[in-house]
């Protein structure tokens, strides 16, 4: 038998070797890497114990708390200084008046500041005054016509307390230039304390400019109040220090990569415990509402600090025996299912890889050894054969491929499946069994507390909103007057227009309500609609859209009105606040007009439980209604809140609330993160098994299951069919094996002594009548050919074919 040239054994010896790059051990040994790992990070996660006493939930909450106490206090400043800067603006358009005319009208809109006052620009002479004095005596007036030098800054007086001043310029042709100024305090408009909790508003230097929710000393009634007083108050100081350093950091810096949210710098702190109790702030600088952009408020440098006490749960710490069993069981399981991978499929392979590699070297003396399982077995027993036929046995007498049956039937297939059991016993118990924080979770009362504050905050925002619009209609149709003309009109409407993002459309109507002017969006108000004697309306129900409507009587002008179509979008921007889920203005109906999330117009609320807690807040305690908040626990526990328009004002009239909900599994709470973390666990276990037995699959079982089909038939005396292996692995290495043999098997053919098979006999002739000589014809008697007897070639050459001379020269002829 001839062996194969030397170049051909050189190069698949080198693939051989090649083969061995990839194939099975890789998935194999990432696996088991990956297991490794995890029952690591089981151990040490799982079993975290969280002694810190105060949820993280809670910490966010107050961080929460004051971003949005900072935010009030960022547009109620905005809004002041725009409502002076306007009414000046206004006065200015129209016909000169006295000063106290000015602050006639602008106290009978507006209720908002401390003091105002009318100064001649020139003399520094105080032309008219109004509430509590306003400390002209710090005001450079001789600056104000430097770069902004009408900007808004912050006075201290003698006793400490500190006035914003706002300031507007009155000027009328040929009278002398009027300053208009206005004093107000840095108190926090309309934000909900609740019960232990205060607020304080910081500058730069850490310095406390206003606080609010924590009593005088001399209002204690004992000693203990008096030293809790004593101890607030200076918890409180060391919050607003710790703040102001944090606030002179970069506000990208300042948050977690991939977070949003509030524009500004916040955070929470974790003070000191007294009686039990521990202390807890939440602390936001004073931001523009969009990145990049800079308003009155946010150039003072002031922070927010608000501080609350919360009872430390001991109770929270977990246990870490549940995190080393879960590893534990984990690398027991891993190395069982590892060790049936190496045993069943990697150690059978490689066998075969070498037995197949042995056949190729002409190494033919011992048989060939079979794996006992699936299409190694197959792939075994199509090696022996060809064994066999190697050493001269033709395909017929090594017989048919053996057909395995009970476990030999068992295939890479199947063993991988019993693997990926084997893991998914210990990942799927973690994602659906153990650390379930089910219905009788607990939950912090302080989070249903804040959740309900908050909500009253918000609704006291969106209510101060629209009084703000309905005072600015107030406003400007107050100084539209009788005799401005439909330009001058039309001038005021487009002003008025830009400086307020509240509105959709202005317009002004006549006593029947056709439109006289108008600046904005096409009214959604039908002409018959528009005129009423309700300071404030809402309008579009059965429509698809909700429009909240503010109207103004022009003075004068024989019932005229200025009428300004509040948009949705402002409300619903007004409700956007992080951290407390679904938030929703609804009305006196319990029907939906905004909210945070998308919606349909006046639609109901969701759930029961919110349209009794709304009925119920709706209520009246007292002189008003009370905002609510409860925690229930049907179809997963949730915490909600509600709070009605109360207050004054004449949105009050609308008879609105805004209400609030989200589950409890979205906080940050010890029960929800061992939860989370288990099923994370579970997940990242089964996603490894997935992934590294479908790996072992795709280059393994599936390539397997055809070589064995191919070696079958290969077996069986298939010489025509090329084996050409697909991957440099094991798999591959068998296939250019069983590809080298496929050669040598027809190379040993060729090399055979070729038989000439027996000629059949000719078939007799049927006997045919003789004619008579005469009629016979004649024919021409050809000689009888002469073909030379044929010879085998002689032992130990290949079979050559018959040369040229062996047949007629006709022959080559035809063909």
């Amino acid at each position: 038998m001839a062996s194969p040239p030397p170049a051909r054994q050189h190069r698949a010896r080198r693939r051989a070797d090649m083969s061995l790059i990839g194939g099975i051990r890789p998935p194999i040994a990432v696996l088991s890497a990956l297991l490794l790992t995890l029952a690591g990070i089981s151990a040490l996660v799982l079993g975290r114990v969280d002694d810190a006493g105060v949820p993280r939930a809670v910490l966010t909450s107050q961080q929460h708390f004051a971003e949005d106490g900072a935010i009030a206090l960022r547009a109620s400043i905005d809004e002041s200084d725009t409502d002076v800067t306007r009414s000046a603006a206004l006065f200015s358009a129209g016909e000169p008046v006295s000063g106290d005319a000015v602050l006639d009208k602008l106290g009978s809109t507006y209720q908002k500041w401390m003091g105002t006052a009318v100064v001649e620009v020139r003399t520094g002479k105080l032309v008219a005054a109004r509430g509590e004095a306003v400390p002209l005596t710090s005001v450079d007036l001789s600056s104000l016509s430097g770069e902004d030098g009408l900007a808004p800054r912050m006075v201290r007086q003698k006793n400490g307390e500190v006035r914003l001043l706002s300031f507007g310029l009155l000027t009328w042709p040929g009278k002398p230039q009027l300053l208009l100024v206005a004093s107000r305090n840095l108190k926090f408009p309309g934000i909900s304390l609740g019960q232990f909790r205060s607020i304080a508003v910081v500058d730069a230097g850490g310095s406390i400019l206003s606080s609010d929710g924590i009593a005088a000393p001399e209002s204690a009634r004992n000693s203990i109040d008096r030293k809790d007083i004593t101890q607030s108050t200076k918890q409180l100081a060391d919050f607003a220090g710790q703040a102001a350093r944090k606030a002179q950091q970069d506000p990208r810096s300042s948050k977690e990569p991939g977070t949003s949210g509030y524009q500004g710098i916040s955070g929470s702190l974790l003070g000191g415990k007294l009686q039990g109790d521990r202390s807890v702030a939440g602390y936001a600088t004073l931001a523009a509402g969009e990145p990049g952009e800079t308003t009155t408020a946010s150039g003072l440098g002031l922070s927010v600090v608000a501080m609350v006490k919360v009872t430390e749960d001991s109770g929270q710490a977990g246990s870490p025996v549940f995190g080393l069993a879960a590893g534990g069981a984990l690398l027991v399981v891993g190395a069982l299912a590892v060790a049936v991978l190496l045993g069943t499929v990697q150690r059978p392979l490689i066998r075969l890889f070498l037995e197949s590699r042995r056949l190729t070297r002409g190494d033919l003396t011992r048989p060939v050894t079979v794996p006992g399982y699936g299409e190694a077995h197959r792939i075994g027993g199509a090696l022996e054969r060809l064994r066999r036929q190697l050493l001269g046995e033709s395909a017929e007498a090594t017989g048919p491929a053996e057909r395995p049956d009970g476990l030999r039937r068992v295939g890479t297939s199947t063993l991988l499946a019993v693997s990926a059991v084997l893991l998914l016993a210990w990942s799927a118990p973690l994602m659906l069994l153990f650390n379930r924080a089910d219905s009788t979770a607990e939950v912090p009362r302080q989070l249903v507390n804040d959740q309900r504050e908050r909500t009253d905050t918000l609704s006291d925002r969106v209510r101060r909103a629209l009084n703000e619009g309905d005072a600015d209609l107030q406003s400007v149709a107050s100084l539209i007057g009788d005799k401005t003309s439909p330009e001058a009109m039309q001038t005021v409407l487009e002003r008025t227009y830009n400086e307020n993002k509240r509105y959709r459309s202005l317009y002004v109507v006549d006593h029947s309500g056709a439109i006289q002017a108008r600046e904005g969006k096409k009214p959604k108000v039908i002409q018959p609609d528009r005129v009423s004697d309700k300071p404030i309306r809402l309008l579009g129900r059965g429509g698809k859209e909700p429009v909240v409507v503010a109207e103004a009587e022009i003075p004068g002008r024989g019932g005229a009105q200025l009428i300004g179509e509040f948009r949705v979008a402002f409300l619903n921007a007004l409700l956007t606040r992080p951290g407390l889920g679904a938030v929703r203005l609804v009305d006196d109906r319990h029907q939906v007009i905004a909210g945070n999330t998308g919606f349909l117009a006046f639609q109901s609320l969701p759930e029961d439980h919110l349209r009794d807690l709304v009925e119920a807040t709706s209520q009246r305690i007292g002189k008003k209604p009370r905002p609510g908040g409860l925690l229930y626990r049907e179809n997963g526990v949730r915490i909600a809140a509600a709070a009605p328009f109360s207050g004054g004002g004449a949105a009050e009239s609308l008879h609105l609330s805004v209400v609030s909900w989200q589950p409890v599994n979205r906080l940050d709470l010890p029960a929800y993160d061992a939860q989370n973390r288990t099923v994370l666990a579970g997940v990242l276990g089964a996603a490894a098994a997935v992934a590294c037995l479908g790996w072992m699959h795709i280059v393994v079982g599936r390539p397997l299951r055809t070589l064995a089909e191919r070696a079958e038939a290969l077996a069986d005396g298939d010489r025509k069919t090329v084996l050409f292996p697909q991957h440099h692995d094991e798999v591959g290495a068998v296939t250019r094996s069983l590809e080298l043999i496929r050669q040598q098997l027809q190379d040993q053919r060729r090399q055979q002594p070729r038989r000439t098979p027996p000629r059949p006999p000719a078939p007799q002739q049927p006997t045919r009548r003789q004619d008579p000589p005469e009629q016979q014809p004649t024919r021409r008697q050809d000689p009888p050919e002469q073909h030379p007897e044929r010879q085998d070639p002689p032992e130990g050459r290949a079979h050559q074919p018959y040369t040229p001379e062996q047949y007629p020269p006709q022959q080559y002829t035809r063909n």
